[in-house]
């Protein structure tokens, strides 16, 4: 699948903003590929992203999409009113807690115009049909998969590979089933270890993500048999990101611990702690997008007041040791410690 690529490491989808089609072509360019982030765009805004990044590079890159849950029933009431005086520090107003399938429709149908090489699929899988009509488009298609019961169902389905997700991993928690009585939304895998489980499980390519800072990483998990390693952290503080300045400078700053929280979107995702978390977290219901859509006007309102304690500093576990720079030295840093990695291995 990724076997033309220089260096197989892919830039994560991080949408919301961190991922731009600059992040995706410079990486591409230097030898690798990505993924362009349509999560909360609608089809015309993913349509320019995608025709962005094919002005920037003529190389080889993908698309991911957030497919949607079954609407909560939970009363959210308490929590509108939290957010309520939340906003109010900012002087701003909560949003409106609403349900959508943030137009996935629509962009199943343009990324299969667009004929997109691959086309992946975070928080559940697509329906046959749409892997069908992916595949008679020439794309192929790949599940993100958290553990061993999801890779199974993902390849019963047809996909041509699986993407696998470590509970390292900042953001998002690609759960097809977010367990709203977990903390963590459901069981959880070092990368490694559900690598190795996963790969006992199914044939199909595996991609490794979670917690990828430094090329050691990436030799880990492609020695561990992945096709490929896909970094999110590791490109947060990219020159082409599209990181707000506030997350910036907390990533720089380091020393805050990560954890999972709903605070933010009423799903499972790992963020660096700060005051709203931490007041939020154990009243957060588990409502996405509802909860997502009723934070937002309040972490806009943050960013733009440049405080870190009321966004959500999306972070894998590893993000104090990420690097900074522009997209493409950072590739290449990553490629020589890669390289280092495996010279140092003896194994005679």
């Amino acid at each position: 699948m990724f076997e033309d690529l220089r260096f197989p490491v892919l830039v994560a989808p991080m949408a919301g903003g961190p991922t731009t089609p600059e992040l995706v072509a410079a990486v591409v360019e230097a030898g690798g590929s990505g993924f362009v982030a349509a999560g909360y765009l609608q089809a015309d805004a993913l349509a320019e992203r995608i025709a962005k990044t094919r002005e920037l590079t003529n190389g080889t890159f993908g698309v991911n999409l957030f497919v949607p849950g079954s609407r909560s029933t939970v009363d959210l009431g308490g929590y509108v009113e939290r957010i309520r005086a939340e906003a109010g520090r900012y002087g701003a107003e909560p949003g409106e807690p609403r349900w959508d399938d943030d137009h996935y429709a629509a962009k199943v149908d343009l990324v299969v115009a667009e004929r997109i090489p691959f086309v992946s699929f975070t928080f559940g899988l697509p329906a046959p049909e749409d892997v069908t009509r992916l595949h008679d488009a020439g794309s192929q298609v790949i599940a993100t998969v958290t553990n061993p019961a999801e890779a199974t169902r993902a390849a019963a389905l047809g996909v041509d590979a699986l993407c696998v997700q470590g509970f390292e991993a900042g953001a998002h928690r690609g759960l097809l089933a977010d367990d709203p009585a977990d903390p963590a939304g459901g069981p959880t895998y070092g990368l490694l270890a559900l690598l190795r489980l996963v790969s006992a499980a199914t044939e199909l390519p595996l991609i490794a993500t979670g917690g990828l800072v430094h090329g050691a990483d990436v030799a880990a998990v492609l020695t561990a048999g992945a096709v490929a390693a896909q970094l999110g952290t590791a490109f947060l503080r990219a020159d082409e990101a599209g990181t707000q300045p506030a997350h910036r400078r907390a990533l720089a700053e380091g020393g805050r611990e990560t954890t999972f929280t709903r605070a933010f979107s009423g799903r499972t995702a790992r963020g660096m702690v700060n005051r709203f978390l931490s007041e939020h977290s154990a009243t957060a219901p588990a409502a996405y997008p509802q909860v997502h859509h009723l934070t937002r006007p309040v972490r806009a309102a943050a960013g733009k007041a440049g405080d870190a304690e009321g966004l959500n500093l999306w972070a894998g576990q590893t993000y104090p040791v990420a690097p900074e720079g522009p997209a493409a030295e950072i590739f290449a840093r990553l490629r020589t410690e890669a390289k280092e990695a495996v010279r140092r291995v003896r194994l005679d």
